[in-house]
């Protein structure tokens, strides 16, 4: 047991350094957020001022579905296809790898300029456009999560278990495959989720308003309020993102408490 600790202490000093790097900063945004220089104390004023706005929840459930449909679109074209490089598309994945890159590579003002003049105009007068470009951000991070957590299972055993019994490639990747990754897809939901709420670049140059545009708006006339409402931002997608997972149990839960 004392080896164990020892060896544990180098990442638990390292994982209370990062800790406290992240929790200290939201900690001071926090108290600060909840003064209130009238009265010379602390009060929800600031909050209320926001929660009270007229286009509050309008933006906030722009951006929530914006995020959700980024989130399907990138689940059903990855899923299939990272489950079909895994089984036997190995002389294409060079090349998948490399255009799932290049979202990281090209600069996401040439992106917003080549959606602008490339896609139809039906196309740029819906704000859903947002969605797919939403999906395209985050695609290098959900297909390397996807990629790993299908080459830690295996595939070909449960692909050609769930053949041989009559299902087809659909029924398969959604009731087979999906299932035994749902971690795995999980994490790559959370990560799309994230990203698309906290999207500001793109959704400026796109000219479009959502819930973050809309934040640096309304920063401009109240600074208390502004930081109380990137405070309840950070807060919320937390939230959020907790209570998606506490709805989907690990596989190896779920198993076990089958045995019992």
């Amino acid at each position: 047991m004392k080896r164990i600790r020892i060896a544990n202490l180098p990442l638990m000093v390292a994982l209370t350094i990062a800790g406290l790097f992240v929790l200290f900063p939201l900690g001071s945004a926090t108290e600060f957020s909840f003064r209130t220089p009238v009265s010379g104390g602390h009060g929800l004023a600031n909050y209320v001022w926001f929660f009270t706005a007229p286009d509050f929840g309008h933006y906030l459930w722009i951006s929530f579905i914006l995020a959700v449909s980024a989130a399907g679109i990138l689940l059903v074209l990855l899923v299939p296809t990272a489950v079909w490089l895994n089984l036997g598309g190995h002389k294409v994945r060079p090349f998948v790898e490399f255009i799932t890159l290049l979202p990281l590579v090209i600069p996401v003002v040439a992106l917003a300029i080549g959606a602008q003049t490339s896609l139809p105009d039906f196309a740029q007068t819906n704000e859903f456009v947002l969605a797919f470009m939403y999906a395209v951000l985050a695609l290098p991070y959900a297909y390397r999560t996807l990629d790993t957590g299908l080459k830690a299972v295996p595939l070909r055993t449960i692909t050609e278990a769930a053949r041989g019994l009559g299902a087809g490639w659909f029924r398969t990747i959604v009731q087979v495959v999906t299932p035994v990754i749902r971690s795995t897809v999980l994490a790559s939901l959370f990560m799309t989720l994230a990203l698309s709420l906290g999207e500001f670049t793109l959704t400026s140059l796109l000219h479009w308003d959502t819930f973050t545009t809309w934040v640096t708006t309304m920063s401009q006339s109240n600074i208390l309020g502004a930081i109380a409402l990137s405070v309840f931002s950070l807060v919320a997608v937390f939230v959020l993102l907790l209570g998606i997972g506490a709805f989907v149990r690990p596989v190896s839960n779920q198993a076990a408490a089958e045995e019992d």
